[in-house]
């Protein structure tokens, strides 16, 4: 790990060692699992001879990797840290807390307002694949890291700027790239024929901007937690956090959309401000 000083002049990354280290190493680990996924199985079509066993196997050779590699290679910023302390933890329980709830409730606007559905073999949890919830894992891991460096690079650009406009570029730049970021999975996985939309049209055009709400709040909290040297998050907090980023979600997502579910795509964004097609 660098020295004190050289982390002071960073722009890009955290102060905090450990939260420092923490963001490059799963940085440097999204290749592994982005190219076991979308270079390797999806590309050679391996998915054709997968069944439930296989693509369970899959998303835990992506996932498992982001607990058990941090635990074995200890961090020089970590190593004379509590378990419990380190950076990789407290975010790995973040995501974890909010991608499942993300995939066990919210999964469902999809299926019942876009029509979309996973139609590869599979275990599920509440109608849902076991295999997306480790998928989602590591996506979110990956998502927000690259959320903290981009708005820590902002905050320094624009440090200079009065409060209310350091307000309105942060705000717009969560906005766009958490719209980026919801349209960039879509059209990741488009070759993998087995999650499908009765109108995907639609579902790039309106269903990628209310999947971006689960990353407009998220993105912002997430960045908090440890961003401070000394504010430091105890798991407590940690979980305490990713609930209640879970509930603006539902709030600002689920429960509208949940009010027009018998309505196609195309109609939402009327229906949902009671103004008529």
């Amino acid at each position: 790990m660098s020295g004190s000083s050289d982390v002071s002049r960073s722009l890009w990354l955290a102060q905090n060692p450990s939260k420092r280290w923490g963001e490059l190493f799963f940085l440097f680990y999204t290749p592994f699992w982005l190219t076991l996924s979308l270079g390797i199985i999806v590309p050679y079509k391996l998915y054709e001879t997968f069944t439930e066993l296989e693509y369970l196997l899959a998303a835990l050779v992506s996932a498992v990797p982001a607990f058990l590699i941090p635990m074995l290679v200890i961090g020089k910023a970590d190593r004379d840290l509590c378990w419990k302390d380190r950076y990789w933890v407290k975010a790995n329980l973040w995501i974890i807390i909010f991608s499942y709830v993300g995939n066990y409730f919210l999964t469902h606007y999809f299926f019942q307002v876009l029509g979309a559905s996973y139609t590869f073999p599979a275990w599920k949890m509440n109608n849902v694949p076991h295999s997306t919830f480790f998928m989602a894992h590591v996506c979110f891991l990956f998502y927000h890291v690259a959320s903290n460096i981009t708005l820590r690079r902002l905050r320094h650009s624009i440090s200079d700027l009065p409060d209310s406009l350091r307000w309105c570029f942060e705000a717009a730049w969560i906005l766009a790239f958490s719209y980026f970021i919801a349209y960039l999975e879509t059209v990741s996985i488009v070759n993998f024929p087995y999650y499908e939309f009765v109108d995907r049209n639609a579902m790039y055009r309106v269903g990628c901007l209310f999947y971006a709400l689960y990353f407009i709040v998220s993105f912002p909290m997430f960045f908090r937690m440890d961003e401070k040297s000394s504010d430091k998050w105890d798991l407590s907090r940690v979980a305490v956090d990713a609930l209640a980023a879970s509930m603006l979600v539902e709030r600002w997502l689920f429960r509208p959309i949940w009010g027009v579910k018998d309505k196609p795509a195309r109609e939402i964004p009327f229906a949902l401000y009671g103004i008529g097609k």
